[in-house]
């Protein structure tokens, strides 16, 4: 199983009673008005928009907010000019990061990602060096109490690739265009899950077989994560379940 996958769904179930509230919305807020700015304000034929729509909403970002992200996107209310610039570098122990960012100053964002990598044992690389180590997808994470066969059933039929155990969770992956119809069917069946959201997933991963090897790892990516500008850090590294919830502890 994929460590980074894993501790980001150990993230997303403390979030809710994480103290930096506050900020996840204003990250997820950029992520509706970019989306919106590149592809119109319009739900339907805007299917980024409508993941990032619903993305918001299922972190309980105000409807009002979101839809005042959106006017700003589409130009209807002022708003600031987000570009969207990633990130290639390493972490400890030669795990690649690729590093999303929604920012109106690249020179601020970029010396600021080139800082955290350096005091924190990482290094920043030239474009190219480990986007290929990664893929954008779909997924969808869902409690392991779900049935297996029923969710496979319902699944497939809406396109998803794969579903995979990942202890107290399922994950299910797919092609990005096909997440909100995956999301919809899900809902029609009643099939509750946690989170729906466009990704990059490690096609490789690098093993971390101690907790101090994961604890380096896993603190670069909580500062990285911690910068206003970062939208996402994905990371290609592969850790034992025992080792991982020592680590985060």
């Amino acid at each position: 199983m994929s460590g980074h996958s894993k501790w980001a769904t150990i993230k997303h179930k403390k979030g809710a009673a994480d103290k930096k509230r506050g900020k996840l919305f204003a990250k997820l807020i950029k992520q509706v008005e970019v989306a919106a700015r590149q592809g119109g304000g319009d739900l339907e034929s805007n299917p980024t928009l409508r993941t990032m729509y619903q993305k918001a909403r299922d972190s309980s970002v105000p409807l009002d907010t979101i839809e005042r992200a959106v006017k700003r996107g589409t130009g209807e209310l002022e708003g600031v000019n987000y570009e969207n610039v990633t990130y290639e570098g390493y972490a400890p122990n030669g795990v690649a990061l690729y590093i999303e960012t929604l920012t109106d100053n690249r020179n601020r964002t970029g010396s600021e990602v080139r800082s955290i990598l350096s005091k924190n044992g990482g290094s920043l690389a030239e474009p190219g060096a480990v986007a290929w180590q990664f893929e954008r997808k779909g997924v969808i994470i869902l409690d392991r109490s779900i049935d297996e066969d029923e969710l496979m059933m319902v699944a497939l039929d809406a396109g998803a690739e794969d579903l995979v155990d990942e202890g107290d969770t399922w994950r299910l992956t797919c092609e990005p265009t096909d997440l909100n119809d995956l999301r919809d069917a899900l809902e029609a069946a009643e099939v509750a899950f946690e989170s729906a959201d466009l990704t990059f997933l490690a096609t490789q991963t690098v093993p971390l077989e101690d907790v101090g090897a994961a604890k380096a790892v896993l603190n670069l990516i909580d500062i990285l994560d911690d910068l206003d500008d970062v939208d996402s850090v994905h990371a290609n590294f592969d850790v034992p379940d025992d080792i991982l919830q020592a680590a985060a502890s």
